[in-house]
Parts: C-alpha cells; structure tokens; sequence
C-alpha cells in the first residue's frame, strides 16, 4: 500500500507540472495573440491589403511588400524542393540498402545547418549571392538564401515521410518487375505524398516569417519589383522597420503582423491536415 502511494505522488507531480507548462503556453499565446488583435485590427482594411505603401509605411498598405513576400517565397521553393526531395532520396536509398559513410556524414551535416541561427545564413548569402554573384540586394538573392536555410528542414521532413513507406510496398513493386522509377512514381510519391506536402509546409511557414536573412540579401525598398534583380522589403522585415525604425509606424506593424499571423495559420492548418492523412495513409485506416 505504501508503496503504491509513494509511486502515486510523483505521477501526480508530473501531471500538475505538465498541465501548468501547457496552461503557460496557451497564456503566452493568448497575450500575444490578443495585444496583436486589439493594435492590428483598427489599421486593418481591404485598402490596407491593396494599397500600396506609403509615408515609409505608415500610410497606405502593404501590396508591394505581399509582392515581393511571394516572389522570395517562390524562387525558394523552386530551388529547395527538388533539391531536398532528390537528397531525401539519396539518403533512404542508402539506409534500405547499406551502410553509407557519406550518409552519415550528410546527416550530420544536415543537423549542424538546421542548427545555425538565421543571420548566419543572411551572412552567407549576403557574401555569396549579393557581393560574389554580383546579384546585389534583389529578389533572388533572398530567395535563394532562403532556400539555403530551409533545406536542411526538408530535407529532414522529406527523409522521414519516405521512411515511412512500408517496405512491404517496395518488396510487392520488386516482385511485379517494377522499374525504380515506375515504383518512385506509382508507389513511394502516392503513399509519401501527404507527409511530404506537411514538410514543405512547415519549412515554407518558417521561410515566411524569416528576418534576419533577409535584412542582409533582399533590401529594404517599399516599391514595385519589377525583376528578380531588384531589391524587395517582405512582410517580416516590413515588420521590423516599422515596428523599430520608424516613428509612428505601429499600428501598420501591428496590422502587418495580423496578415503574417493569419498567413501562417492557413500554412500550419494545412500541414497538420495533410499530416493527419499522411498517418491515415501509412497506417491502413
């Protein structure tokens, strides 16, 4: 008996420690959520969204700034996705067939860039892309940092969703004669499909509410991008010069970070509904 209460007491602990550690969070982001809200949603308009900025952003809206977030946004997928996807499968080819060296070290190289903090990649890509390449601060040297530093992420989100096709698919396709390409196509990207498409965006919501990388590759001009050599202020970085560089500008920081706000929910909305069929599908159910 005794010893059925002196085990009781540290599970009972555990679970009021854990509880008060979810009751914080949810706190924190009630706080912050709610501060957001109330400063955000007076400036917050259609006309907001159309307009272009003006005033350095305390006036106007923010349709130049959406412009140059999505062309950022889509040069870094067009260049991470077959790379990390091409990669993942590189790794797991590895891993069903043999020991690999090289795989080993490529994961531990995955995880020390997952690891760096993001200004050493706008550091990099402000050396490589903007000054080397002579691209300058653009459009494309953002994205392509960017991509740079969302890799390692997909990478790993990609390794894990192709990991977890069930091998009893792969010894079925090689038993039928099955080329490795028609099993790639017709078994492996059908059943992986979901938690790929998870992966891709997760890394794409972090890419979205990226910084640091972007002050040093992007640029900060409010105006119209007309080419991918020109230089562009996304949402994020719009934020910040608001928010800490310009007088009287925080009711247009707070409206903007209301639409990066919502912008992630969609993406993390999507992700954990294509997780859950990811699951659903690997599962049987």
């Amino acid at each position: 008996m005794l010893d059925q209460v002196s085990r009781s007491v540290p599970d009972r602990l555990m679970k009021i420690a854990s509880t008060l550690a979810a009751l914080l969070v949810l706190l924190v982001f009630l706080h912050l959520t709610t501060g957001l809200l109330m400063s955000g949603l007076e400036r917050l308009s259609w006309s907001f969204i159309r307009l272009e900025p003006l005033h350095s952003g305390r006036q106007g809206g923010i349709s130049f700034v959406l412009m140059a977030t999505g062309a950022v946004l889509a040069i870094c997928l067009l260049i991470s996705v077959p790379v990390s996807f091409g990669c993942a499968l590189w790794i797991q080819d590895r891993s069903r067939s043999q020991v690999s060296r090289g795989r080993k070290w490529l994961q531990r190289c995955l995880d020390l860039l997952a690891g760096l903090p993001s200004i050493v990649f706008g550091l990099f890509g402000m050396t490589l892309f903007c000054h080397q390449l002579r691209m300058g601060y653009s459009i494309l040297a953002g994205g392509l940092t960017l991509a740079c530093m969302i890799l390692p992420l997909q990478v790993r989100l990609a390794s894990d969703a192709l990991e977890r096709v069930p091998d009893e698919y792969l010894r079925g396709a090689a038993a039928l004669g099955l080329s490795r390409v028609r099993t790639l196509w017709h078994i492996v990207l059908p059943t992986a499909l979901p938690g790929l498409m998870a992966g891709l965006l997760l890394s794409l919501g972090r890419a979205a509410s990226e910084t640091a990388a972007l002050l040093f590759t992007s640029g900060y001009v409010t105006r119209r991008p007309t080419s991918l050599l020109d230089s562009g202020r996304t949402l994020p970085v719009h934020i910040y010069d608001l928010a800490m560089n310009i007088p009287g500008g925080e009711a247009s920081a707070s409206a903007s970070a209301v639409v990066l706000m919502a912008c992630l929910l969609v993406i993390n909305v999507a992700a954990m509904h294509l997780a859950g069929r990811w699951r659903q599908t690997v599962s049987g159910e």
